[in-house]
């Protein structure tokens, strides 16, 4: 699977790079008769500047190109690890979906 991570209001650290690496680089294995290197991941990490709720809120999207079909998740949460974990459960679900089709 081909990635790409892009971040916006926010240091792309190798600790975030890894996690997205880890979580959302991996999912290709729920498509197992689509070649992994047509597969394009572009997941977008971002902090957002003024948001309702007090303190820091992530904001994770992601959008997988399948053959047929664009795949997307998106998540916020005060701490970026949990929002990619949601990101990595929600593509999970939706790959699954795509692999009945």
């Amino acid at each position: 699977m081909k990635l790409i991570i892009k971040a916006v209001n926010l240091k792309l650290t190798p600790e975030i790079k890894k996690a997205v690496g880890e979580k959302i680089g991996t999912l290709d294995k729920f498509i197992p008769y689509v070649d992994p290197a047509v597969v394009e991941a572009s997941v977008e990490v971002a902090l957002e500047a003024c948001h309702h709720k007090k303190g820091k809120i992530y904001y994770v999207e992601a959008n997988v190109k399948v053959p047929g079909k664009v795949l997307r998740a998106e998540a916020r949460e005060e701490n970026i690890y949990k929002a990619i974990n949601q990101v990595k459960d929600e593509l999970q679900r939706s790959f699954k979906k795509y692999k009945e089709i």
